[in-house]
């Protein structure tokens, strides 16, 4: 068995791979034909993916040949030809009598061709495939359905501009040039390092000939070949054309198996060493022997490849989410991270270091008693009273007494001085306004007769 690496024999200029392919619409030539047909049905999905993305340039093309001048006029080329013997097809069944005939191919072969260009002008290239997989369904030559009226019933199904496609098409029985068929047998003469195409099916990638099996498989791995090294589509990435390295010793990557996560990636192309992203937490490293979580979420994850253990209820990590990237063991332990331990603090002397106490190490801490009734304070490591001494307790009263005694002492300054005070002055300044009531009322009084005199 042999394999073929494609890798390096496909040139790629740009970014997109050009790719040609020369078949024929007739499905009465054998294995051949049956060959060409199976793969443009398989391989359909992943040619319309590839056109739709932008990835490649997709042109079908077909061969033909001319009549020889003498014989324009012979039946053999009148059955075969169309515009006066400038394009041919052998006959489909070789019977120059019976059944289809060449020109009956040459007439598909141009419709398809311009099914091809009409829906390139608007940007839907990938309908070819499309139609030529439905034609082939619905218009086989061995059924005998194999004709103009069941090729345009599938471009309606398509809804393909019908008008357009017959005037790219033009007349068959006119004896002038077409354009669509001269340029075929134009670009069917090789040029550089591509060559002549001489047979059907005929692959050519980036302008070179594919030399393979026309099998979907192989061919996108060909295809995929021509992109350069990570910008392939992700097409090409796919699993069933991987080529399953990954499956023996884990590629030779790193891998966490604790995790089930590992940085080898199967391509067309081999496989790769790659730090992997899950669940939106990206791995960095050189994917060979280390790939470390980063990122806030990282912990979430095999708790950030981080020391990490439970006991009695108690759960201790070296990894915090306050932190991008690195291990670090928790307060109450030492270590590098990736492995951490207990402190003893009693044995080290580190706490609990109050007169009179007692301690007593736990898992991440420590437990410490004061001697008598007095409460311990962890985070200054002092010992305090739990309830208040008499002393204390006198003073909190004197200065109790002291405050409600100047508030008794404020309210009564203000019942009898500053309120007498205040009512002496609003009674002056009341009596200076108490003469201009007293002479108004007597004026009131003496005008009073005056108007009672009046009316009489």
């Amino acid at each position: 068995m042999q394999k073929i690496d494609w890798r390096e024999s496909v040139p790629h200029p740009d970014n997109r791979v050009e790719y040609e392919f020369w078949t024929n619409s007739n499905d009465e030539c054998g294995a051949r034909c049956d060959e060409q047909m199976n793969f443009v049905k398989n391989f359909k999905g992943h040619a319309q993916i590839l056109e739709r993305g932008g990835y490649t340039l997709f042109t079908p093309h077909y061969i033909t040949w001319f009549c020889p001048p003498p014989f324009i006029l012979s039946s053999q080329c009148k059955s075969q030809c169309i515009n006066h013997g400038r394009y041919c097809a052998p006959d489909p069944e070789k019977d120059f009598v019976e059944g289809y005939e060449g020109k009956d191919v040459v007439y598909e072969n141009l419709r398809q061709l311009c099914v091809h260009r009409v829906a390139n002008e608007s940007n839907r290239s990938w309908v070819w495939w499309d139609y030529v997989t439905d034609f082939h369904v619905r218009c086989s030559m061995k059924e005998k359905r194999y004709s103009k009226n069941c090729a345009e019933d599938v471009m309606k199904s398509l809804d393909l501009p019908m008008e357009e496609i017959k005037k790219c098409m033009g007349d068959p029985d006119a004896d002038v040039e077409n354009e669509v068929l001269k340029n075929e047998q134009q670009v069917q003469i090789g040029r550089g390092s591509r060559g002549d195409v001489t047979i059907l099916p005929t692959l050519v990638i980036n302008n070179v000939q594919y030399r393979g099996k026309l099998e979907r498989t192989s061919v996108l791995k060909a295809v995929c070949a021509g992109f350069k090294e990570t910008t392939e589509p992700s097409v090409c990435l796919s699993g069933d054309i991987e080529t399953n390295e990954c499956l023996e010793r884990n590629g030779g990557c790193w891998q966490d198996t604790n995790a089930n996560i590992t940085a080898c990636k199967d391509t067309f192309r081999g496989r790769i060493c790659e730090c992997p992203v899950v669940n939106g937490v990206q791995y960095k490293g050189d994917g060979y022997t280390t790939c470390e979580a980063f990122g806030p979420a990282r912990c979430s994850i095999n708790n950030g490849g981080c020391w990490s253990e439970t006991k009695k209820g108690l759960t201790f990590s070296a990894c915090s989410d306050s932190k991008v990237n690195g291990c670090e063991c928790p307060v109450g332990f030492h270590g590098d991270g990736n492995k951490c331990e207990d402190i003893d603090e009693c044995k080290e002397r580190s706490a609990c270091q109050c007169d009179g106490c007692s301690c007593k190490n736990t898992w991440g801490s420590y437990d410490c008693k004061c001697k008598g009734n007095l409460l311990y304070i962890k985070e200054q490591d002092v010992c305090i009273e739990r309830s208040g001494s008499r002393f204390g307790r006198f003073l909190a009263f004197v200065v109790i007494a002291v405050v409600v005694g100047a508030g008794l002492a404020g309210y009564v300054f203000y019942k009898y001085r500053l309120r007498s005070y205040m009512d002496s002055e609003i009674m002056a300044i009341m009596s200076q306004y108490m003469p201009l009531d007293q002479q108004n009322n007597v004026v009131h009084a003496e005008a009073q007769p005056l108007r009672q005199q009046g009316t009489v």
